[in-house]
């Protein structure tokens, strides 16, 4: 089996697992990483988003082979202490319900605002049309992202 030399949240890590397995179930199964969750599989859904190379992508369509020297971040390295502006915002403006997407909810916010401090509501709701929530929290969350763009 093949070994991966892959940088995550500021670290090397060292992995040992087939070229095709989803960096997903890397950072899940391997690397105790709960935070990325599975949604759909099919990378349509938004749980499982990561940023690879400071961009957003579905962990669960990129094989871990394909990660090369990318860093990668996940919700457990967005911030040192989860004190990122999106994630103290989300918890002061109630914004998750169930919470199961709400990692990737921030995650790809979180490349949105990188790319673009300051969105209108038609950026926000392109960059985030990806992400769904079952419990139908969007208005709260497109709230949260005008918010964190001006602190």
């Amino acid at each position: 089996m093949p070994s991966y030399k892959i940088h995550i949240n500021g670290k090397n890590h060292d992995v040992v697992t087939d070229a095709d397995t989803p960096l997903l179930w890397v950072l899940r199964d391997e690397l105790n990483m709960p935070g990325t969750k599975y949604g759909c599989g099919m990378a349509m859904c938004g749980a499982c988003t990561v940023h690879l190379g400071g961009k957003a992508v579905r962990s669960c369509s990129i094989p871990v082979s394909a990660v090369g020297e990318n860093d990668v971040t996940t919700i457990e390295g967005l911030s040192e202490h989860g004190d990122h502006p999106l994630q103290k915002i989300w918890i002061e403006q109630d914004v998750a319900q169930c919470g199961y997407c709400q990692a990737g909810q921030i995650m790809n916010a979180a490349a949105l605002l990188m790319q673009n401090p300051n969105p209108d509501d038609a950026a926000i709701d392109t960059a985030m049309k990806g992400n769904i929530c079952r419990c139908g929290t969007y208005v709260r969350i497109k709230q949260a992202i005008k918010l964190a763009a001006k602190a």
